[in-house]
């Protein structure tokens, strides 16, 4: 382990905890995950620094005494887990499951790593942020006994389907236009939600139950890419019985542990059992079937004896490793909005904007950044919309001020982006831990990046 980065302690999921033989349980629907992140009370010295950090005011216990997290609070994001001073807060893990996986002969097993995680592994293995090229992690991957594929080529797909749908509300809401094919956006009102960050998704379920009508319907990125595994690069690409591929998704996100184990993420088995490619007998499989961080994965890498910087940096395109890198910036805060709104103003305006690199949208320096976008529509002789969005960092601090606001003017905003932790992604649950974690920054200051 390198020096650089401090270990996190982690536990086997218990029997029975994963999939659809857990039953209901406080805001725990049948089959999803609880007790992902967990307090050691044997550490724990009640200091009080992971409320600091929690969004949802989850972790129990006065100051001085052993804390605890309630799991009908917790939206499994990891930011007290990363910030705890004393490494006393641990993290469920599937390395053990994933590396059974890859001794067994007939499982096709694919990883699908999130943009982030190919900034910050290098930490891992005493290089600096951002040291680590893709290929090296391909490669990495592949040396493991992996499949690749890319969280980038779905996130390709997350921008078309997000962005056509915020597009139909544009048309429907803001310019009046009626139809068949704007129909089901006439029950879905802006301001217009995004829909990527699992932790935030949680935690509007949870807390915030009136802003679900404003929430995208896309899925996340990775769920998108489980489905379309599944569903059509086994049988087009890859050549493989659809329920021979292990999908591992390769996150910087604790909360995608959570996002795995929802029962709705199971499309691909859904449509094949439909379609009549599997048989009607077949057992229930999910889109995503284990989900490493990526503390996780450079676990498994060193079980392996794989440092991926010694790799060579050589790799031939693939076909499951192309995209266009609007997803590349999922990863920072500001990200999802602005390739979704460069999306939406070609398609209303015919033209790609002057500045691409939407500006104002960025949000990794501030929790919270407001913006208006003017948009010339095409279709109305370059009548211009003016288009209000907000991108919020770090849930814990702002979305009781985005809550407030909507209650107070629901057109202060049309499009929101909502990332839970600090900075986006790249400052996820998942990432490597620095020795001093983050928790000695003040909680108003910026946070560093990775990227």
């Amino acid at each position: 382990m390198s020096e650089n980065v401090s270990k996190i302690r982690t536990f086997a999921p218990p029997i029975g905890a994963r999939g659809y033989g857990a039953e209901f349980e406080g805001t725990h629907r049948k089959g999803e995950l609880r007790g992902i992140i967990r307090i050691d009370q044997e550490n724990c010295v009640g200091c009080d620094t992971c409320k600091a950090f929690c969004p949802t005011e989850a972790i129990n216990g006065a100051l001085g005494v052993a804390h605890s997290i309630s799991t009908n609070r917790c939206v499994a994001c990891g930011q007290c887990l990363v910030n705890c001073p004393f490494g006393a807060i641990e993290q469920m893990s599937f390395v053990d499951e994933v590396m059974k996986k890859l001794d067994d002969p007939k499982s096709f097993v694919v990883a699908h790593p999130s943009p982030a995680v190919r900034v910050s592994i290098a930490e891992e293995f005493g290089g600096k942020p951002g040291d680590l090229t893709i290929n090296r992690l391909y490669n990495a991957f592949e040396k493991a006994g992996f499949h690749n594929y890319d969280v980038n080529f779905a996130a390709d797909q997350t921008i078309l389907e997000e962005g056509t749908e915020f597009i139909k509300k544009v048309r429907y809401w803001l310019l009046g236009e009626r139809g068949e094919d704007l129909e089901h956006v006439s029950h879905h009102p802006f301001p217009h939600f995004t829909s990527c960050c699992p932790a935030w998704v949680k935690n509007a379920e949870t807390f915030h139950p009136q802003l679900l009508p404003h929430i995208s319907g896309a899925k996340s990125p990775i769920q998108m890419g489980g489905a379309l595994a599944k569903a059509w690069a086994a049988e087009f690409v890859w050549k493989k019985d659809p329920r021979d591929v292990y999908m591992v998704a390769v996150t910087p996100c604790t909360a995608k542990i959570f996002e795995a184990s929802r029962p709705e993420f199971d499309s691909a088995y859904e449509y094949l059992k439909e379609e009549g490619k599997i048989p009607a007998n077949t057992n229930h499989f999910p889109d995503i079937d284990a989900v490493l961080t990526a503390r996780d994965i450079a676990e498994l890498f060193k079980r392996k004896g794989i440092n991926p910087l010694e790799l060579s940096d050589e790799r031939a395109e693939e076909t499951m490793n192309t995209y266009t890198g609007a997803g590349t910036i999922f990863g920072n805060s500001g990200g999802v909005m602005e390739a979704a709104l460069r999306t939406a103003y070609f398609i209303l305006s015919g033209k790609e904007l002057s500045n691409p690199d939407i500006i104002p949208v960025r949000g990794y320096e501030n929790d919270m950044v407001e913006a208006k976008i003017p948009i010339p529509l095409k279709e109305r002789g370059g009548e211009i919309i003016e288009v209000k969005v907000a991108v919020v960092n770090g849930a814990s601090r702002n979305i009781q001020n985005i809550v407030q606001k909507l209650t107070e003017n629901k057109n202060e905003y049309h499009f929101i982006e909502v990332m839970n932790c600090p900075g986006g992604c790249v400052n996820g649950g998942g990432q490597p831990v620095q020795p001093m974690g983050t928790s000695w920054l003040h909680p108003l200051l910026p946070l560093p990046l990775r990227a």
